[in-house]
């Protein structure tokens, strides 16, 4: 029998028969096959067929939340979710799903949909104030931010927020949450040395970290503007408190561990703690040391390692806070020494460097880019350029020290020495709170003459540049997370900066999710 011709039904599975329907003949009678769009499930042929042009006016109008002139989210998708929420929106070319009108369906047009804020003032941190600004946000995202009168797209809702300054939620690079158990148990002292001395003592009496404690240290945070912490701890108990919040953070693992005999096994110990915290809820890790009067040369070696191979993210150290502790690296004599003596930690094989904090940090390796540096009281001017060099950031909590009697940051040294510097709280064992725009007063009192957008950046992109979260947080621009703070401006204040520097109670703030009502 002569063979089915090429193309022939008989030849084909019937989904290829089907094809089959559209095929016209061309010139000399070639097949040709006529080729319809691809339709969605759920969505009209209307506009779609060649020549239309519904589909190209629809694409072009898709990201409706961008203005001329304005850049639109490298990889961003919501070009794809506005047409999504524009076709649901149409009960002729709606997607499968609940009917219009049903609380599904207004979660998903919300979820699309653009939120507008407006105030008197916007503060993106990395670029100047804008008055009269706007802060737009769709899906959790900043997608622009300009002056209100620029704006274009139609926004699903506009919020008004009048006199009131848009500034993304601050950064705690230095905390100590577990020890918010102790607010108020450990009294101020005339030296760090006493003041360990008495922090020991009240820790040994309280037992475990007081996790309701640390609920409300977070809850308390959050409430004064608070976006992101850099925590540190001997255990990692903060972490699923801080998960819980939904509060992104850095927990740092501190190690104390002078001698070099049992070094390695504490390292051990830090980095199988670090592997039980789940990546999920915004929390990081990170290996701390505690300080250079308290982890040995072994100790160090063993941190560098692990970071360099299991946690290759920043680190962390307590630095040159208290005279004590210069005296002890450049004789090796002094109250630390006493102290390590006292619990029985102390090296007699140990040889003290001679030298300063920073010339010790660079000796053991550690002083380089992602170090994170807490307190620098301290250090000479010498010191903080060596360290801006090396890409370190700098951490200054002005009242805790204050608090513990190691002196008063020098704020102003710090800023002309190039340093990045952020700011941090310590714990509630030496500061009162944890709000940062007290820690900003504290700092304007120090420093005088510093401009306020330089003490702002300190506690907002800085200190998210510290902790690896610079392109999340930190600064008000498209493509980062719309974690947004409003602080309520009172009347005849013109420079808004200077007013946010000098201290903010938290009924002044609120949080901005960005979402729609």
């Amino acid at each position: 029998p002569a063979r089915p011709q090429r193309n022939s039904p008989s030849r084909l599975r019937p989904n290829a028969e089907r094809r089959l329907r559209g095929r016209t003949r061309g010139p000399g009678g070639a097949p040709r096959f006529r080729r319809f769009p691809r339709v969605r499930r759920g969505e009209s042929r209307a506009g779609r067929f060649p020549g239309d042009r519904s589909r190209r006016g629809a694409r072009r109008h898709a990201v409706d939340g961008v203005a001329q002139g304005e850049q639109a989210i490298p990889g961003d998708r919501s070009r794809r979710g506005a047409r999504r929420h524009r076709l649901s929106a149409d009960p002729g070319r709606g997607l499968p799903g609940p009917a219009p009108g049903g609380a599904a369906h207004a979660a998903r047009r919300s979820r699309f949909r653009m939120m507008r804020y407006v105030a008197d003032w916007v503060l993106p941190i990395s670029a100047p104030p804008v008055p009269g600004g706007r802060v737009d946000v769709r899906d959790g995202r900043i997608v622009g931010v300009g002056a209100a009168a620029g704006g274009g797209g139609a926004p699903g809702s506009v919020v008004d927020l009048g006199p009131t300054a848009i500034l993304p939620a601050l950064v705690n690079a230095h905390s100590h949450l577990e020890l918010s158990g102790l607010r108020g148990a450990v009294p101020p002292a005339p030296s760090m040395p006493r003041w360990v001395h008495n922090l020991l003592d009240r820790r040994a009496e309280a037992g475990l970290p007081d996790e309701d404690a640390m609920r409300r240290a977070v809850a308390e945070a959050r409430a004064s503007g608070t976006g992101l912490f850099g925590d540190v701890g001997n255990t990692v108990a903060a972490a699923p408190i801080l998960a819980a919040a939904g509060m992104p953070a850095r927990l740092f693992r501190e190690v104390l561990a002078f001698p070099g005999r049992g070094a390695s096994a504490a390292v051990e110990e830090a980095a199988g703690d670090l592997a039980t915290v789940e990546a999920a809820g915004g929390v990081r890790v990170g290996l701390a040391a505690h300080a250079p009067y308290s982890v040995g040369p072994a100790a160090f070696a063993a941190l560098d390692a692990a970071a360099r191979e299991r946690f290759p993210g920043p680190r962390s150290i307590h630095l040159a806070e208290s005279p004590e502790e210069v005296e002890f690296l450049r004789t090796g004599r002094g109250p630390w020494r006493d102290l390590l003596e006292r619990l029985g930690r102390w090296d007699p094989a140990w040889t003290p460097p001679g030298c300063g904090p920073v010339e010790y940090l660079d000796r053991l390796g550690w002083l380089r880019g992602g170090l994170v540096a807490v307190h620098g009281v301290q250090l000479t001017d010498a010191e903080l350029r060596r360290a801006a060099v090396r890409g370190v950031t700098l951490v200054t909590c002005p009242r805790s020290n204050a608090w513990t009697g190691v002196g008063h940051p020098p704020i102003e040294r710090f800023l002309r020495a190039g340093v990045r510097l952020a700011v941090g709280t310590d714990s509630l064992a030496s500061a009162p709170d944890l709000n940062l725009f007290s820690e900003l007063a504290q700092m304007r009192r120090l420093a005088p003459s510093a401009p306020a957008r330089r003490l702002l950046a300190c506690a907002t992109l800085h200190g998210a540049e510290a902790l690896g979260f610079d392109d999340e947080l930190g600064a008000i621009a498209p493509g980062r997370r719309a974690a947004l703070i409003g602080v309520r401006i009172p009347p005849g204040v013109d420079d808004v900066e200077e007013y946010l520097v000098g201290g903010v109670t938290p009924d002044r703030v609120t949080r901005l999710d960005g979402t729609a009502a």
